[in-house]
């Protein structure tokens, strides 16, 4: 196997273990303070803050543009040592200096977000916030060594890192609720101890999952020193580099502001901002995994015909990884939409409140097969050195999400606002989806459409009936009474059964009808499996 193909799959196994070590704790935290509760949407908004600034400061920045400097910078004399120990030093004090700032702005940060909390409520989340918001060093040290390991060959570590933030997470949760006999629910019944014990263990978790990159840190062949003689670490390429993304992310994030006001209205006793970032953990989960492990290796094929200018072959690279992903996603959005109510059971309490979230997840699968497709059109453009067309359709995109989700806070009432969000959210991703796809096709001169839309369009048609078959075993299971929402439990072993209906079936429909793209993807399938 290649050092590109290990790397993959060092990779894709690293996201699946974190990918499932961060579905325990989710759960964990569920049983810590409940699924439809005025906590629960507290220390959602304040956990959630550290992500957002960190977004804004860093995405882009780190992935698309630092580490080709460093790559860059291998070639000098010093293997560059002197520039990485300028970009770290120059990257701490940086994310130091943010995190102060938003330390002292949290009030009003939690107030941007979620304004229409109550006055306890936002107090209570405020009160999270300070303890959250220190991740926001951590996430920043976290990246900014794992992207410097990357660079230097080094991948394991930044992938599987996360799986002991989660493993703290799920023992300082799991005190918590010893402690203090969770679910805590109401927001009366938090003290400063209970706060410092929750909100401590996520920061907790970002602190220990920095600290493992260090223990691999000889493995990189640096020795890095502070350095503030930052001349040199060319600031000013580096920002017109990222300039377009930057944007693009600070787009984003308005949006998402948006998004949360609206949901923050619903808080309580009806899916709000907790349970829709749940319903967006189990729709990522096979985006991320399918995408990690299946879609890069095609980006790195493609950008590298892009870079020789064989613009056929990057049309060729284009219909092929769709159809691949295609077959793997279709598959996905039928098992998951089948399993919507047990999976869902997951992340809630009962079974009424996984029936009440479980529409939140099924609006959000509608731009599940889009968004793979996004993924192949968007990185192509980046291929090219494009960073400025994909800001403009995802400023699109943002401002329908925002516009989308004044509307559904307007039309919905509230037990249907975070699915109407989740709605307008997917609409406005599929409306990004179709003028990327023509941009690109204008730009290339055709991207092989009509073949891929055909490809996409027959696993539609073998999913619906995998789908219905799913459906009736679920009902023979006793729908929404049965087994399947007992427990979170249950309802992970229920989505499994489901899921593994549906695929069968599907994989069945498939063969029977001699489908090409049926036998190379399930070699790719083979070749990602574990071979002992």
């Amino acid at each position: 196997m290649s050092s590109i193909g290990r790397a993959s799959v060092l990779i894709g196994a690293g996201t699946i273990v974190s990918r499932v070590s961060g579905l325990l704790r989710t759960i964990v935290l569920v049983a810590a303070i409940g699924s439809f509760s005025g906590a629960g949407d507290a220390f959602a908004v304040a956990n959630q803050l550290p992500n957002n600034i960190f977004a804004i400061i860093s995405t882009g920045l780190l992935t698309a543009v630092v580490v080709p400097q460093i790559v860059k910078a291998a070639a000098h004399a010093d293997g560059g040592q002197a520039f990485i120990s300028k970009l770290f030093t120059l990257g701490t004090a940086g994310l130091l200096g943010a995190t102060a700032l938003a330390m002292i702005a949290a009030p009003l940060l939690v107030q941007v977000y979620a304004s229409k909390f109550a006055p306890d409520q936002l107090a209570l989340s405020t009160a999270f916030a300070y303890w959250c918001l220190p991740q926001i060093f951590f996430y920043g040290l976290y990246a900014l060594l794992g992207e410097i390991l990357n660079a230097r060959r080094v991948f394991g570590p930044y992938t599987w890192a996360p799986i002991v933030n989660n493993v703290v997470s799920i023992a300082g949760f799991g005190l918590f609720i010893l402690v203090f006999n969770g679910p805590q629910g109401a927001v009366s019944a938090w003290t400063p101890s209970m706060i410092a014990l929750l909100a401590g263990t996520a920061t907790a978790g970002i602190v220990v999952q920095t600290l493992v990159l260090l223990f691999f840190w000889r493995r990189a062949g640096l020795a890095l020193r502070p350095d503030f003689q930052w001349k040199g670490v060319g600031l000013r390429h580096i920002g017109r580099l990222a300039g377009w993304t930057f944007l693009m992310v600070v787009a984003g994030q308005l949006a998402g502001i948006v998004q949360s006001n609206v949901l923050s209205g619903a808080s309580g006793n009806d899916p709000a901002i907790f349970a829709t970032q749940n319903a967006w953990l189990l729709f990522m989960l096979p985006y991320s995994i399918i995408v990690m492990s299946i879609g890069t290796p095609y980006f790195t094929q493609l950008s590298e015909h892009a870079a020789a200018g064989r613009d056929g072959e990057v049309r060729r690279d284009i219909a092929s990884s769709i159809r691949t992903l295609g077959f793997f996603i279709v598959a996905s959005t039928a098992a998951l939409a089948v399993a919507a109510v047990p999976a869902t059971r997951i992340f809630t309490n009962s079974a009424e409140e996984a029936a009440a979230a479980a529409p939140v997840l099924l609006c959000f699968l509608l731009c599940l097969v889009p968004l793979a497709v996004l993924f192949v059109v968007q990185r192509t453009f980046y291929a090219y050195n494009d960073t400025k067309t994909p800001f403009y359709f995802t400023l699109v995109q943002c401002a329908l999400v925002a516009a989308g989700a004044l509307l559904a806070g307007a039309a919905f009432e509230r037990s249907e606002l975070a699915a109407g969000v989740a709605l307008t959210q997917s609409v406005a991703s599929i409306v990004q989806v179709v003028i990327a796809t023509v941009l690109l096709h204008r730009r290339l001169d055709g991207i092989g459409t009509a073949s891929w839309l055909l490809a996409l369009g027959r696993f539609t048609l073998a999913a619906i009936p995998s789908a219905a078959a799913g459906y009736g075993v679920w009902l023979l299971l006793g729908g929404v009474d049965g087994w399947t929402t007992g427990s979170a439990l249950t309802g992970a072993l229920g989505a499994a059964v489901l899921g593994s209906v549906v695929l069968a079936v599907y994989v069945g429909i498939l063969a029977a009808f001699r489908t090409p793209e049926l036998a190379p993807a399930l070699t790719l399938a083979r070749r990602l499996l574990p071979k002992r």
